[in-house]
């Protein structure tokens, strides 16, 4: 069943541990090297990996015997350390930064759908229904679209001080969200 709380909680989970807006100088530095970012391409790719993950993601996790609770809590303490990245300016995971390959990687994989947001997406089957998380990845994929098409417009709106600003609240955000995921499976 549709929900439209279930929907706006992981719609912003997603946004915020994706962080489109928080990675455009990522994005505008390389839009410079690669003269071009292809925003359908990285989108769609973006979109299967994601998907593939939430089809595929807890049959895999059966394999190696570990339950999607057990997943959700490792995945709350990725996504908290996520957040303490964004709030302290600190890089704890790195990621590979070959221009040579285009919309797909770095854009794609890592930076759209890196470990944080396929293991948001595992974390979230633990807490709300299938089709609201699909329909979360779905309107992510829309943003992620209109930001990598509007990259430029973006970026001289809100500036260098705006960007700094919204990537630490939603550094803020994404630690409440930790906390929430790991309180209620933690428990079980």
């Amino acid at each position: 069943m549709f929900s439209i709380d279930q929907i706006l909680a992981v719609t912003f989970t997603l946004f915020a541990v994706i962080d489109i807006v928080g990675s455009i100088p990522i994005l505008v530095s390389l839009k410079e090297k690669l003269g071009h970012i292809d925003a359908g391409k990285a989108t769609l790719a973006s979109g299967f990996l994601m998907i593939l993950f939430f089809f595929v993601g807890e049959p895999f996790l059966k394999l190696l015997s570990v339950d999607v609770h057990s997943f959700a809590v490792a995945g709350s303490i990725v996504i908290f350390v996520i957040g303490l990245e964004m709030i302290l300016g600190i890089e704890f995971f790195k990621g590979e930064q070959d221009a040579k390959a285009g919309s797909i990687v770095p854009i794609a994989f890592p930076l759209v759908a890196g470990s944080g947001t396929l293991t948001t997406i595992m974390s979230l089957k633990a807490n709300f229904e299938q089709n609201n998380i699909l329909t979360g990845i779905l309107l992510n994929l829309l943003i992620v679209y209109i930001v990598l098409r509007c990259l430029n417009f973006i970026e001289r709106l809100l500036g260098k001080a705006g960007l700094m600003v919204i990537r630490k609240f939603f550094g803020v955000i994404l630690l409440a969200i930790a906390v929430k995921i790991f309180k209620s499976n933690i428990n079980l």
